[in-house]
């Protein structure tokens, strides 16, 4: 059985007279003074530990590294002294994060309002809606140049090559054979498309205005494929093609494909938002590029490459109704809402 703790007892008093009253008034004082010290340190403890009046937060983004230009001094010709002109120093250059997953452009916020009255054009018309697409091109670039460059990214815009039928760009053949769709060579930073392949079809593939007739859809996949611009410019574009190379298998690559064509897809939901209000964008024309986006994506016999319908309208809603570039950040999202 355990052994029972003996009962706590007062040591027993010794004898010592006057002495033992002296040391024992001096051993109370002394007690006194360290009781007094253990209290203040205790306080002062715990003033020290109390919690801040705000929470903290769990992330703090690093900030941005500053390179400068190095000067060398100039030789002179001849003893005389000559008085040093002012320098002009230039300002500090920012060090472009250029990672998927971090990317400079996920500072830059949303896009501003931007004024971009398309009036009424037929898409069926390969002149009115090669003028639109120009014309649009204008309002992406003052929306895109606004807030890349206040980032410190060089911008630059892109180069069109709009036809009506069929025509080769420096990245190939556009359409290609069977397929509707435009392209963003990074090559040359020229959009290739073709105006009767989106609004007819080509082959067997629908095209975009047998889904729906509004121009505003065809304006929106052109948004998309600026957006390639955007991501080429920012240095998404490299840095997705080396993890690609270095991918072992090809549903690796694929997955890494879905990721870089879903976050162009939400930007081009951004910029829809930011004309929303001149172009305009009904909330019918709103519903109706969302339907619109349920049909587009992979079918069943094709790479998948871009991305499920499913997924092409989740990811231009997100860029539409959030209208952030870190909103877009499909790098760090799901591996079901990239499929």
């Amino acid at each position: 059985p355990p052994v029972p703790l003996a009962p706590w007892q007062p040591p027993q008093r010794r004898s010592g007279g006057a002495g033992v009253i002296v040391g024992s008034v001096f051993g109370v004082i002394a007690l006194l003074i360290v009781g007094l010290v253990v209290v203040g340190a205790i306080l002062k403890s715990g003033r020290s530990a109390s919690p801040p009046p705000f929470a903290l937060p769990t992330y703090t983004p690093v900030p941005l590294e500053t390179s400068r230009p190095v000067e060398t001094a100039r030789p002179t010709t001849d003893a005389t002294p000559t008085p040093t002109p002012a320098r002009t120093q230039s300002p500090p250059r920012r060090v472009l994060d250029t990672s998927l997953e971090r990317n400079t452009l996920y500072r830059a916020g949303g896009l501003p309002t931007v004024s971009c009255p398309a009036g009424s054009p037929s898409i069926y018309s390969h002149s009115r809606l090669k003028a639109l697409i120009l014309k649009t091109s204008r309002c992406l670039d003052k929306g895109w140049s606004r807030i890349l460059g206040a980032q410190g990214i060089d911008w630059r815009p892109p180069g069109y090559a709009i036809v009506s039928g069929r025509g080769r760009g420096a990245c190939g053949d556009f359409p290609q054979i069977g397929s509707i769709v435009p392209y963003y060579c990074p090559r040359n930073g020229t959009i290739y498309a073709s105006t009767g392949a989106m609004s007819r079809g080509s082959g067997n593939s629908l095209g975009y205005g047998q889904i729906v007739s509004w121009h505003g859809a065809i304006i929106s996949m052109m948004a998309h494929e600026y957006g390639h611009h955007v991501q080429q410019l920012t240095g998404l574009s490299d840095t997705w093609w080396r993890r690609t190379e270095r991918s072992s298998s090809r549903s690796g690559r694929l997955a890494l494909s879905r990721r870089f064509e879903l976050q162009a897809t939400c930007f081009g939901g951004m910029f829809m938002r930011s004309v929303a209000g001149t172009y305009p964008v009904t909330p019918d024309k709103r519903n109706m590029l969302y339907y619109f986006y349920s049909r587009v994506g992979d079918w069943p016999g094709y790479p998948r490459d871009h991305g499920t319908p499913a997924n092409n309208n989740r990811w231009f809603r997100q860029g539409y109704e959030k209208n952030k570039t870190f909103q877009c950040n499909t790098w760090l999202a799901s591996s079901s809402s990239t499929s």
